[in-house]
């Protein structure tokens, strides 16, 4: 079983933010998928459900941001699972918007979410980047992060949610190859075609020079003119 968790901050009043990219793609996962109405639990909502026969566990915290990992330490203890059966999925200033990379330990980049379920479960768990963007300065981030996502941004967020969704079962058997190509197949599907090449378009035809019907003389007489 794994326990898949968004990270974000309760409530409407940062809902649609870029920092809530993890609570919205766990909301698109359970709608998709059937899981069960969201409850309060572990200091957080919770939906269980299952992608065929590997059951799944949806958490979106809602201690806020920078305490994600009593929640998350508190679901684990409860369903007696490791580090390793948790994917965390979160927003990544380092990626550029629409990118997804998924990745299997490591640091948390000053990341307050991770840096939270880092002190709470060690550093052995698998995480889905999200990206969004940098602002371009260090100083900038903490209101970047903590605005909504602009209209111009409605297309490739819906296409990464989705695709995220649409990965979610691999993610649920571990299986992270598969994953990222379920993902790049709404963020950057392949060309449509009907296989047939249409006829070729040719040059224009160079017309030939006239043939210059001048005497030596006469051309002789045109050079001094």
């Amino acid at each position: 079983m794994k326990l898949i968790v968004g990270l974000g901050n309760p409530g409407a009043k940062y809902a649609k933010n870029r920092h809530n990219i993890g609570f919205m793609a766990l909301d698109q996962i359970a709608a998709d998928h059937g899981f069960a109405p969201w409850k309060g639990k572990h200091q957080g909502s919770l939906s269980e459900g299952r992608f065929g026969s590997d059951r799944a566990v949806l958490l979106k915290p809602e201690t806020f941001m920078n305490n994600s990992g009593q929640s998350v330490q508190a679901a684990m203890r409860f369903y007696k699972l490791e580090p390793a059966d948790v994917v965390v999925l979160h927003d990544e200033i380092d990626l550029a918007p629409g990118k997804v990379k998924h990745k299997m330990g490591g640091g948390h980049a000053g990341h307050n979410g991770l840096r939270s379920v880092h002190a709470h479960i060690g550093p052995d768990y698998a995480r889905v980047r999200l990206g969004v963007g940098h602002p371009g300065h260090k100083d900038a981030v903490p209101g970047y992060v903590l605005r909504d996502f602009p209209k111009a941004d409605e297309d490739w967020l819906d296409d990464v949610l989705r695709g995220v969704s649409d990965g979610a079962p691999y993610l649920a058997a571990g299986d992270a190859a598969k994953f990222a190509n379920a993902v790049a197949l709404r963020v950057n599907p392949p060309r449509s075609g009907t296989g047939k090449k249409g006829p070729k378009t040719q040059a224009a035809p160079v017309p030939e020079p006239e043939p210059d019907t001048r005497s030596p003389l006469q051309r002789l007489m045109e050079k001094f003119k």
